[in-house]
């Protein structure tokens, strides 16, 4: 198993260069059977992964391209009335899809936004006072420029906390840059795939069996715990994010070929599950998962 994950892995990497790490979080995600938010300025290869990642976990993958025009009606669908049939017919808008790209979704209106808040919390859509599942596995990737950048809507708490894991890309290192400019990456081409959706639902399941034994279980409450102290966080992690930090924990634990998890698989996932949840009081700039590991540590 860990073998075809690392497969997956390095498939992904034959598109994104110098991102091992990303990768490796954003699959982790995946495999938590959560959703992702890629955070970043444009150009740096949010896109490429997630679209990276769906051809080579073999997902029927849809691409939204958020705008502040786009209407939730062009997201989830819209029923059409069909003259010949004298009979609604509902056309089905690009969510009905395994792996949904929402790119660049801070660009969207937040009533539009929105119309993501049921599928990513429950696996279906509410259209027209009728509720239509969507496919299994579903997962959405989200990308979104810096809210400094003009043309942007700020994501409420509510959306965020939807997803279970925010990441950057950041720039690539000078020799993964190198090999992009030498042309070593051919954008156009797809990625054959390792797995596909049957195959993910066999890894999300084998996710759920890791196992945390009590010592471990005792860590990840103190970290909820430290957050929820008075004085330190805006407000603390909620349940739904420590379950979140466990199952991305589990994630990472399997792809090392683990059935059980160790603290530092906490650590390795920390930033990426906790950094969007959490707002510090105090004026410093350190991230809180940062604050989290200085104040915690680990056993």
């Amino acid at each position: 198993m860990a073998r075809r994950l690392a497969d997956v892995r390095s498939a992904v990497a034959t598109r994104v260069f110098g991102k091992d790490d990303r990768i490796r979080l954003a699959l982790a995600c995946l495999l938590a059977d959560g959703h992702l938010l890629i955070e970043d300025v444009p150009g740096v290869g949010k896109t490429t992964l997630a679209h990276g990642l769906a051809d080579a976990l073999g997902l029927r993958f849809a691409r939204i391209q958020f705008t502040s025009d786009l209407m939730p009606s062009d997201i989830l669908g819209v029923s059409v009335y069909d003259r010949g049939e004298a009979a609604f017919t509902f056309n089905a808008g690009p969510i009905f899809a395994q792996l949904v790209l929402a790119d660049e979704i801070n660009r969207a209106s937040p009533r539009t936004q929105s119309a993501l808040l049921e599928a990513m919390a429950e696996r279906q859509v509410t259209i027209e006072g009728r509720t239509r599942a969507l496919p299994q596995p579903f997962n959405v990737i989200a990308t979104q420029n810096p809210l400094d950048q003009s043309g942007t809507f700020a994501l409420p708490d509510s959306q965020l906390d939807r997803f279970l894991m925010r990441i950057e890309v950041g720039y690539p290192p000078r020799t993964a840059e190198r090999r992009l400019l030498a042309g070593e990456r051919d954008s156009t081409a797809a990625i054959a795939p390792v797995a596909d959706a049957t195959q993910l639902g066999v890894w999300q399941a084998a996710v759920r069996a890791v196992h945390t034994r009590d010592a471990v279980l005792d860590y990840l409450l103190e970290l909820i715990e430290f957050s929820r102290r008075r004085g330190v966080f805006e407000q603390g992690l909620s349940p739904r994010a420590g379950l979140a930090l466990r199952r991305a924990a589990q994630a990472w634990a399997l792809q090392d070929a683990r059935d059980y998890v160790i603290p530092e698989d906490i650590q390795a996932v920390l930033p990426a599950v906790v950094d969007h949840r959490l707002t510090r009081r105090d004026a410093g700039e350190g991230r809180a998962s940062t604050l989290m590991r200085e104040q915690v540590g680990v056993i």
